[in-house]
């Protein structure tokens, strides 16, 4: 399997691009992974809309959870997938379906590579972006890694503005 390579203004563009994201496997359960990007994302400004069939109906920081993609009334530009890859290629497919919802790209988390579901959504039209976490990729992008001492691949004496202008709270 070839390695993942991503570059970092492509990367960044996305983050600017998006205003909102529907998570795949969000959890209400605060020590997972889920909930705190969750949690990290609505901080940075952005509109966070879980799915979670087991959570359906239910309030996950301030958003209805839904069971489904194709049940959010709203539109979303980015579907982040906390889920195992096999199901990766399920909401890959899904989202195919329901692309008039204004979706741009498919994000799956850390350790989530699906390469023939990213081939079918590339074919689709949309962006896939695979075994990486937006959370961690906006914290390295803008400088926030680096307060806690991880190396970022980013020098800088001082707290750099690297990709436009997004700031907390600004949605463009």
């Amino acid at each position: 399997m070839a390695e993942l390579e991503y570059n970092d203004a492509d990367i960044a563009g996305i983050l600017e691009r998006t205003k909102t994201i529907a998570m795949v496997g969000a959890s209400g359960n605060w020590v997972r992974p889920s909930h705190f990007a969750m949690k990290y994302l609505k901080s940075k400004g952005y509109r966070v809309i879980p799915v979670n069939p087991g959570e359906a109906g239910a309030t996950l920081l301030g958003e209805t959870v839904y069971g489904n993609l194709a049940a959010i009334p709203d539109d979303f530009q980015m579907v982040d997938i906390f889920r195992d890859s096999n199901a990766a290629g399920r909401v890959t497919d899904q989202v195919a379906a329901i692309k008039n919802k204004g979706i741009e790209v498919i994000w799956m988390q850390l350790g989530v590579r699906n390469d023939d579901a990213a081939k079918r959504a590339e074919a689709a039209g949309l962006t896939v972006i695979m075994d990486r976490c937006p959370k961690i990729e906006y914290g390295r992008l803008y400088g926030e890694l680096s307060w806690s001492g991880v190396n970022s691949r980013i020098i800088s004496a001082k707290r750099p503005r690297l990709w436009g202008q997004r700031e907390r709270g600004d949605h463009g």
